[in-house]
Order: structure tokens, then sequence, then C-alpha cells
């Protein structure tokens, strides 16, 4: 093991990877060596940054943590502090069940890790980060929590009520990321669309947006995690006045049928679900929307996913994903409903609303064929240069793969023609 080296573990959502990110700028600053997710560890102190959300990210978080306390009783590694959402809500059952832990944090207070490590926080450095991403991007999280009540959903048991930070705070955040290299900002939140009801009693996702947009040096924001009901739509004129804000909104709207609606505890309809889109497809032209969808809630009928299919083939989502229910202890559906069907049927739903996907992703990219767009230059690989359109969130979105005809510089701006196209995939040429 490697003395004053820190390997730090990030499992679940970017949220999660910007605490990661603050941490390991604190512990920089405090000397020591830090490394995120090696792909060989050998720090001799280990953090687990963690997720609870469903039963597969309980357990992979859970087998990372028994690695290392394997690891930690084999003499591999001298410390071993775990931190996170999963913390957050097992706390005590982990004390118990692995002992080999030196400490346990939830996701609010691991700033006394540094402590614990008989160092300082530095108050001065609140906002910096070391960024995990390459440099010319970042996750800016604009607020904690979430104050809906869906039924299935275990993530306001574990960060609370929703937390808007201050609108100068997020801007100071901005213009040092920018400072540091930064163009693109995705920038996240459990629901974007609450952010400032609790700060400024008002929606102030649209402002924010738009102050973000006038930082110089700031190239592409794009928005990560809104939420259908009581949507503002002034942010739709925000989005479609300001070149730097992408046209592209991930709204995660989970089903469409009435009776699934209701269940789930989404305080929309079918119809204003339907209206919604309309609307925004109107006032931001060439949008492209990204969603997520479940299937195999307590209580759904054959009916209610066919309605979901056809709702898939009316609206054409340029960007989607599906995942099966999880029966999470602590929610209203856990309590209240009977996890009923089958794994297989869930499955077999997931797989039908994905194909149907593919085909319309396909469809989807095949319409910029010959067309000019903007991209942003992610890696370099053996055959190509890997991109993204303004359409493309790293990771999740589809990539443009551009032949190495011209040297291109990592993080830069090139217009390309596409080429070619498969369902999650692009192929272009530089044109400039």
């Amino acid at each position: 093991m490697k003395k004053n080296r820190i390997d730090v573990i990030t499992l679940g959502c970017s949220k999660n990877l910007v605490d990661s990110e603050l941490l390991m700028k604190q512990l920089l600053a405090n000397g020591y060596t830090v490394k995120h997710d090696p792909e060989k560890s050998e720090g001799e102190i280990v953090v687990i940054n963690t997720c609870g959300f469903i039963g597969d990210a309980k357990e992979e978080s859970i087998n990372m943590i028994l690695e290392f306390a394997e690891a930690k009783k084999e003499r591999k590694l001298n410390k071993l502090f775990v931190m996170g959402c999963l913390t957050e809500r097992y706390m005590d059952e982990l004390k118990v069940e692995i002992p080999e832990v030196d400490n346990f944090y939830g996701k609010f207070n691991w700033k006394t890790l540094i402590s614990d490590l008989g160092k300082s926080y530095n108050q001065d450095m609140a906002l910096e980060r070391s960024i995990t991403t390459p440099q010319h991007y970042a996750y800016l999280k604009i607020s904690e929590g979430c104050n809906r009540t869906c039924s299935y959903c275990s993530i306001p048991i574990m960060t609370g009520k929703h937390q808007s930070r201050a609108i100068e705070e997020i801007e100071e955040e901005v213009r040092g990321l920018v400072a540091s290299g930064v163009k693109e900002f995705q920038m996240i939140a459990q629901d974007l669309t609450f952010y400032g009801l609790d700060l400024y009693k008002t929606m102030k996702l649209p402002e924010l947006v738009e102050r973000i947009a006038k930082v110089k040096g700031v190239e592409w924001i794009r928005l990560h995690y809104a939420y259908p009901t009581n949507f503002p739509l002034e942010l739709l004129r925000v989005m479609r006045e300001n070149d730097n804000v992408c046209k592209y909104l991930d709204i995660a709207l989970q089903h469409v049928s009435d009776n699934m609606l209701t269940k789930m505890r989404r305080n929309i309809s079918k119809e204003q679900t339907y209206n919604l889109l309309k609307q925004i497809r109107e006032e931001v032209p060439g949008i492209h929307i990204r969603t997520t969808l479940m299937v195999g809630h307590p209580g759904e009928t054959q009916k209610d996913f066919d309605e979901l299919l056809q709702f898939v083939k009316d609206v054409q989502f340029e960007r989607m994903g599906a995942f099966p229910y999880s029966h999470e202890d602590g929610t209203y559906a856990y309590d209240n409903y009977k996890d009923s069907i089958s794994d297989a049927v869930k499955q077999e739903r997931m797989d039908q609303l994905m194909a149907l996907q593919e085909r319309i992703a396909l469809e989807t990219n095949e319409q910029k064929i010959d067309k000019i767009l903007k991209v942003i230059i992610d890696k370099e690989e053996e055959d190509y240069y890997i991109g993204r359109t303004e359409y493309d969130s790293p990771e999740v979105d589809p990539e443009v793969l551009i032949n190495k005809d011209k040297s291109l510089n990592i993080g830069e701006f090139y217009n390309v023609k596409i080429t070619g196209a498969q369902p999650f995939d692009l192929y272009a040429e530089i044109v400039s």
C-alpha cells in the first residue's frame, strides 16, 4: 500500500460524484495523494461513496464495502471509510454487520471524515473541487433533497427535503470552474424544477439558468432531472433565447396511464403530460427530450403497459431509458402495495420498451445524416475521435465517432458533417 494515498471510489449518480470531488479537493489540500476510481487500489486509506437508490445499487455498494473490508483484514489497507446514500439510510445496521469499517458517514456529514483523519476542513475552499471528469465539462449540483412523494422512491428518505443553493453561490462556483478550464455544465438536482421555492418562495430555475448562461466562458449548459408537475414554462423561453443553453431536457416521466400516475403519486394526468411535451416541442424547436420510464409498478395492468408503449410511439423521445420497479422499504408503495408483478414480466415489458426505443433512436439519428453539427471532443481512441453534440449528455447518450483525417484537440469544439448512423452512435467527418 502507498503511504499518504487515499483512493476514493464513487458509486451511483453524478450528484454523488460532486460530493466525492469536493472531498478530494480537501484531502489534496491536506497533503494526501488522491486517486479516484483507480484501476488498482493501492492507497493506505479507502473512501467509498455509496448509492442506496434501488436493490441493485445497494447490492453493488455492499459488495464493494465487503471487498475492501476483506482487504483491510488482509492488511492491504490501513483505514476504510464509507459515506453516501446507503450509509445515510442504513447506518446502524452497517455498523453492526461490517465492523471492519473505521467509520461511516451519511450523505451530508462527510466533512467530519477530514477531522477524523486529524486534518482540518478549509471553509475558504468550500466551492472548490478536484474534477474527475474530462477537464472541459463538470456537473453542477444546484440543490439537495426532494419534496415530492412519489410512491416508489426512497431518495427523500435518504436526502431529506429539497434544499436549494443560493444563486450567487452557484454563480461563484461556475466562475471558478470556468477559470479552471470547464466549458460545459451538466446542471443536476434530484428535482431541478423545484429549485428556488424553498429559498425564494418562487421557482427560480429559469433565472438561474439565464444567469449562468451569461457567465463568460460558459459554452454549454445541459439540464438534468426536471419534474413534469408544475413545470416552469418560463424555462422554455430561456432555452430558446440563449444559444449556450443546450436544446436538451432530461425530464423523468415514469409512466403515462392515469391509473399508474395516480398509483405512483405523480400529481399529473395523461392529458397534462401529452400537453406539456407538445408545448416544450413547440416552444423550443429541435429540442431533444430524454426521459426515464418505469415498468412493473404494483397495479400496472397490460392495458397500462400498452398505453405506455403507445405513448413512446406517439412522442418519439430522442433519448429514453427504462427500469423495472424495485420494492424499496420505507416507501409509500412498500407500505401500501404488494409487489405483485413477477420479475419475468417486468423484464419482458422493459425489453419491449427498449426494443421500440432502439428503432426510434435509429430513425432520430438517421435524420441527422448530411447535417452539420457542432461537437465537443471528449477523447481520442485508436480509430476515432469521440465527440458529443448539444443533444448528448456524457456517458448516457449517443457519441459522435469522427474519423482521424485531421488532428483534433480534446475539449475543443468543431463542426462536423454526419456521415452515418446507428441507434446509439453517429459517424462524422470534420468540416471546419
